[in-house]
């Protein structure tokens, strides 16, 4: 019998989260880095820079972990047919999942159904090349209150998304419990909830995973597991 933590196994915890390296700074060496350290570990994803897919996509080649990147990062505030373009292009070179973010003042100021129809554009023009490929709305929820966090998901799920995401890990807080319950209740089984942002410690992946998170981005992986092995019996 597998060791366990909080009643999860190092796999079912490996397998939620998204390895990320988005960082400005991160150079090709990191790349490679975060790319064995999503194999070794077998977590769902690496998620990387738009600039950096090709060359993952080379690294992730003989894995089965899924190649994600970012669109529109980290502000959302470049124009739909920019999101549209970015999209296209990563697809082509071999990304499968897309961590759009939306247009964050927009959603402020009430014009939902323009919010709406950017995230369709990403999803209509990924879809159109690869059936298979998901497309994640991040939301920056720091910046949003409960109405327009609720708001947002609403336009996720109209627009076709296939997950909801808090946040992009560059505003002034991550993702919550709280926000996270909230974005389950109003999504329900229909769309996967992503926890990112300020998640470090395997206590605070098992906390979203527990509050409805189906992914959880982190830049700590390897800590975090190094820490289920120490704790789990």
């Amino acid at each position: 019998m597998s060791k366990k933590y909080r009643g999860l196994s190092l796999e079912q915890v490996a397998s939620v989260i998204d390895h990320s390296v988005l960082r400005p700074e991160n150079t090709m060496s990191d790349i490679k880095n975060g790319a064995e350290i999503a194999i070794r570990n077998k977590v769902a994803s690496l998620c990387i820079r738009p600039s950096d897919v090709q060359q993952a996509r080379e690294l992730l080649s003989e894995s089965q972990v899924f190649l994600s990147t970012v669109i529109g990062f980290p502000h959302g505030t470049t124009t739909t047919a920019t999101k549209v373009a970015e999209s296209v292009e990563a697809v082509e070179h071999g990304a499968v999942e897309l961590d759009m973010v939306l247009n964050v003042g927009w959603l402020v100021a009430g014009h939902v159904d323009a919010v709406t129809a950017d995230i369709s554009a990403v999803v209509s023009a990924a879809k159109a090349i690869n059936p298979k490929a998901l497309v994640k709305v991040i939301f920056e929820t720091a910046l949003l209150n409960e109405e327009q966090i609720i708001a947002a998901c609403h336009a996720s799920e109209a627009a076709g998304a296939d997950y909801v995401k808090t946040s992009t890990g560059f505003a002034s807080s991550g993702a919550t419990v709280e926000n996270i319950r909230l974005m389950r209740s109003t999504v329900g089984t229909r769309l996967g909830v992503k926890a990112s942002g300020g998640v470090r410690t395997l206590d605070a992946i098992i906390d979203m995973i527990e509050a409805g998170a189906s992914r959880v981005g982190s830049s700590s992986t390897d800590a975090v597991l190094a820490e289920f092995v120490a704790k789990a019996i």
